[in-house]
């Protein structure tokens, strides 16, 4: 049986905007002996699943800095410090990178971003009928440009690594769930 290890202490290490590093001092329930881990405290962040009437997914492309690539992704981002709610920041989220809006907005699936380092969780949203309805209000730090890219069409980019973020294929997976009738919403 797996048991949790106990954190003895705890320490800041670094304040870098988007994330915050601390250090953790826990003790291995098998030794006993204890280990230091890096954990990155992040906000959550959300990933929307934008259907239009026509079963198309408002989908963006927009460059990464990590990969330093062009992906082609679902609207998404980091929720506010003051925002509890992920539905409120995928509306946000959407309006912003994309001028779209849509009806009966709900939680599809939350998931661990990367339980190994990062702290903080990533929502998948639903948000059907979506319609254009404003121009985009992209951050200083964003260029995007949205692409409406049939449902039907969703497997074969991934197959083909065309959708190559894994938070963005986990979403796409959330959907394809509720899609089948095995994940409600």
């Amino acid at each position: 049986m797996i048991l949790p290890w106990k954190k003895v202490s705890s320490k800041p290490v670094g304040d870098f905007r988007i994330f915050k590093i601390r250090s953790d001092i826990c003790i291995n329930p098998r030794t006993g002996k204890e280990h230091d881990f890096y954990v990155l405290d992040s906000v959550n962040w959300v990933n929307v699943i934008a259907l239009t009437p026509d079963r198309k997914l408002v989908m963006i492309h927009q460059y990464r800095h990590g990969s330093g690539t062009v992906e082609l992704e679902i609207p998404g981002g980091m929720m506010d410090p003051h925002e509890t709610d992920p539905v409120v920041a995928a509306i946000r989220e959407l309006r912003e990178e994309t001028g779209y809006e849509g009806d009966n907005a709900r939680v599809l699936g939350k998931i661990h971003s990367n339980p190994a380092i990062l702290s903080n969780a990533t929502y998948t949203v639903l948000i059907e009928n979506c319609h254009l309805k404003h121009g985009v209000e992209f951050d200083h730090g964003e260029d995007l440009a949205t692409q409406l890219v049939p449902v039907a069409e969703i497997p074969k980019l991934v197959a083909d690594e065309k959708i190559g973020h894994s938070l963005v294929v986990v979403a796409l997976y959330h959907f394809d769930l509720w899609q089948r009738g095995i994940k409600k919403a």
